[in-house]
């Protein structure tokens, strides 16, 4: 494949250092975060930053090899003098949709947006059309989908060896739009399918009725038969747990990723269990669990995002993760709030008020960078 021009807008903690505050594997491989990633990689050359402040692009261009005519604080000059083929979008969610949609238009070949995509349901359609409209290659960074515990996961259910798949269950304390944005997507990529309607109840009715990130819970009924269960309030010992199960086997992934479970239903002779008042007509199924299939070898979750990209750039493709998976995730969590404020009922999807939006948590104090605060 072909070099890639690279660049990052935004250079806080998703765009440079974030990786220095990982203290275990499980969800997070490093390289993680976009700056490092694009460093690392064989197939990208990082040719520029871009922020509004000083000190970090100073940083930016220290750590990660730039100069300081490769630093800038306008994106639109960025984009004009060094004419990037890929470009990441790390700024705060308040501004990312504008950017993304600016980023597009001016030619570029993949964009590496951090999560959530956006706001509002509107700014999500926006950024969505303007990228299919220049084929811009749009991938939203909820990263699971490039780890090795769920894309195995995705794998073993698509071999069938689970059979159908019955329910999806998650276990992630966590506000809905900014890490649940996470939670949401991983549930869709595990069960496979498009979310037709929800129920939803957030942290109170005072609480609903606001525009604000919230915790919550929600039931989601998805157009193949799966149906899903959403805890994202208080979770106690389930740190980030997810439970697939299907007619002939289970996975749970479990602790934010560090352990992963694959049962099977087996069949044996009921004679052999010492059972007997069960008739030896019928089959018994018993679970045997399994070792878990992790590959051989697990790469920075960054370096496979850029494979990705590199790949529907070469192909057309989109990203395992893309803009509509994206808006997806935050039009269920907007779903499930607008159940709540309704007293509970069942919300139809897709929303047909497209300027319902949540003010992601990540957007308090982002005047000034989360590393300075």
């Amino acid at each position: 494949m072909a070099k890639y021009r690279a660049a990052v807008i935004g250079l806080g903690r998703m765009g440079s250092t974030f990786d220095d505050e990982i203290q275990r594997g499980g969800s997070v491989f490093t390289p993680y975060c976009h700056g490092p990633a694009y460093s690392g990689s064989p197939l990208t050359d990082l040719v520029a930053g871009v922020d509004l402040h000083k000190g970090q692009r100073e940083s930016f261009g220290q750590r990660w090899g730039l100069s300081d005519g490769q630093l800038y604080d306008d994106y639109k000059a960025m984009l004009e003098e060094e004419k990037p083929d890929v470009v990441s979008v790390c700024t705060s969610t308040r501004h990312r949709a504008a950017i993304v949609k600016d980023v597009a238009e001016a030619g570029v070949k993949a964009i590496w947006a951090e999560k959530p995509m956006s706001l509002s349901l509107a700014e999500a359609d926006e950024m969505v059309e303007v990228c299919r409209e220049q084929g811009v290659a749009l991938a939203v960074n909820c990263v699971r989908r490039w780890t090795p515990a769920f894309a195995e996961a995705r794998r073993i259910i698509d071999s069938g060896e689970l059979g159908g798949i019955l329910q999806v269950t998650a276990y992630a304390q966590c506000p809905l739009s900014a890490n649940g944005s996470h939670m949401l997507d991983a549930i869709r990529f595990l069960a496979g399918g498009d979310v037709q309607w929800v129920f939803g109840e957030m942290e109170s009715d005072a609480a609903a009725a606001r525009d604000d990130d919230l915790m919550g819970n929600g039931y989601l009924a998805f157009d193949n038969g799966v149906r899903a269960y959403v805890r994202g309030m208080e979770t106690g010992a389930a740190v980030w747990d997810f439970d697939v199960i299907g007619e002939n086997g289970r996975i749970r992934i479990l602790n934010n990723s560090l352990q992963a479970e694959l049962t099977l239903l087996q069949s044996v002779d009921a004679n052999a269990v010492g059972s007997r008042s069960i008739s030896t007509r019928f089959p018994v199924t018993l679970p045997a669990v399994y070792p878990y299939p992790w590959p051989p070898h697990i790469q920075g979750t960054g370096l496979t995002v850029i494979e990705d990209l590199a790949d529907c750039i070469e192909s057309g493709g989109e990203p395992s993760c893309s803009g509509l998976d994206g808006r997806a995730a935050l039009e269920v969590a907007i779903a499930m709030r607008e159940s709540h404020r309704a007293g509970g009922v069942k919300v139809d999807l897709p929303i047909e008020d497209r300027s319902l939006k949540i003010l992601s948590s990540e957007i308090q104090g982002d005047e000034t960078p989360r590393r300075f605060r």
